[in-house]
């Protein structure tokens, strides 16, 4: 079963005995991962197919098939295996480029995604035996899949965490101390790997920093009464979760499906995504917002337009400034253009449906009255009346702008303060 067709693409990782490239579909355009080596090399390639192939969960990278082919210039035949590809890499890659660590709420969630993934492992009799940050990809929504499944051994019905197994596997730094003693491998030891990867994420490098030599490390876990140190800065709920992933004991340590239950990843489960606050009070997400339950939702269609919205700052429906009956600009100028006079620019609001008039601009400079007055004016021209919506609008647009440019200075205070 594979993918024909396919297009090899980029290099993106290289193994002991394989080597991982970018792979795409050029009918189709769908875009996987491909883990080749030389067929006389790829046993640990078939046996990942052959356990990817018989699961089936969102927190385990899919299996999409397998092929062989036949490399012209090298002559040699490849077995190539085909999977999901993650198009955040892996979860090493993650936390570098993260800055070297993650917050608190990110570990609770990759931590509860790694713990579904490998308590189904365990459901089906299956040890993974290298978990690790090399070896967890992160998708591009943040989510996270147990991968590379090229050393794990299958236990059948027994439920011994002292399974024996043929032979060391898994990565120094990360083995559990029953391991490194030789004893076996069974589910437990997936779980003190886990916890040294919660400790990856948190300070961005494999536990046992001080040790260099793989042989050093074996010994040290093996034999010490040690454990790798816990990041002071995790939360409260964080420090215990740990040290049930780290008791030297394997029967004093807890299992996936009892760390699942965990108060640092069951809380996880209820978080609800949260929004990006604005940077802008133009963002489109600044304007949208779920209606309460007894109120209709806008049926306006959003807009993306920072002028549209600019409007929408001004007022709530845009001010119809139109000349009709009811304005009226006078001036007095005595039928002369070229003579100024003492009664300057006045305007008046004529209600019509009232007796009285209100008066807008009541103060005439010719009689000095308060309210209306009989001063001799004509209609200003329509050139005027476009000069004063002009200066409306620019007055209106400045305040706009204030607003827009102290909403940016708050937000930016608000973030700083976090």
């Amino acid at each position: 079963m594979g993918i024909s067709g396919w297009r090899r693409g980029k290099l993106i990782g290289r193994g002991s005995s394989s080597a991982v490239y970018i792979a795409t579909h050029p009918s189709t355009g769908q875009v996987f991962s491909v883990k080749s080596a030389l067929v006389a090399h790829s046993a640990s390639l078939q046996r990942e197919q052959s356990i990817l192939s018989s699961l089936d969960s969102p927190y385990l990278v899919d299996c999409l098939g397998f092929d062989i082919s036949w490399d012209s210039p090298s002559s040699s035949l490849y077995y190539n295996l085909f999977l999901e590809y993650a198009a955040e890499g892996s979860l090493s890659d993650y936390v570098t480029k993260q800055g070297g660590r993650l917050n608190d709420l990110a570990i609770r969630s990759i931590t509860c995604d790694i713990l579904r993934g490998m308590a189904h492992l365990h459901s089906r009799g299956i040890v993974h035996c290298d978990v690790k940050g090399r070896n967890v990809l992160i998708t591009s929504d943040g989510h996270a899949m147990l991968a590379d499944l090229g050393s794990a051994i299958r236990i059948g019905n027994r439920n011994s965490a002292n399974e024996p197994c043929c032979r060391l596997r898994g990565t120094p730094v990360f083995m559990a101390p029953e391991v490194a003693r030789g004893q076996g491998q069974g589910p437990l030891a997936d779980v003190w790997a886990l916890g040294c990867t919660v400790i990856e994420m948190a300070t961005g490098h494999a536990p046992w920093p001080d040790i260099v030599d793989p042989l050093a490390a074996v010994h040290r876990i093996a034999f010490s009464q040690e454990v790798p140190e816990i990041p002071n800065w995790l939360s409260d709920e964080g420090q215990d979760f740990l040290t049930k992933c780290l008791a030297r004991d394997p029967r004093e340590r807890w299992t996936a499906e009892q760390l699942l239950q965990h108060v640092f990843v069951n809380s996880s489960s209820s978080i609800v995504k949260l929004e990006v606050s604005p940077k802008s009070t133009l963002n489109q997400a600044f304007w949208e917002s779920v209606p309460d339950g007894d109120e209709e939702a806008d049926e306006r269609p959003s807009t993306d337009e920072p002028s549209e919205r600019i409007d929408q700052l001004i007022c709530s429906s845009i001010p119809d400034w139109t000349w009709d009956n009811i304005w009226v600009t006078i001036r007095s100028n005595d039928g002369d253009e070229t003579q100024p006079t003492a009664a300057g620019t006045i305007s008046h609001y004529f209600n019509n449906n009232s007796a009285h008039e209100s008066v807008i601009i009541s103060h005439c400079n010719s009689c000095k009255s308060e309210g209306s007055c009989s001063c001799n004016v004509d209609s200003v021209s329509e050139k005027h009346k476009r000069e004063i919506q002009i200066e409306i609008w620019y007055w209106l647009f400045f305040v706009a702008i204030n607003f827009v440019v102290s909403s940016l200075v708050f937000n930016r205070a608000a973030l700083c303060c976090e």
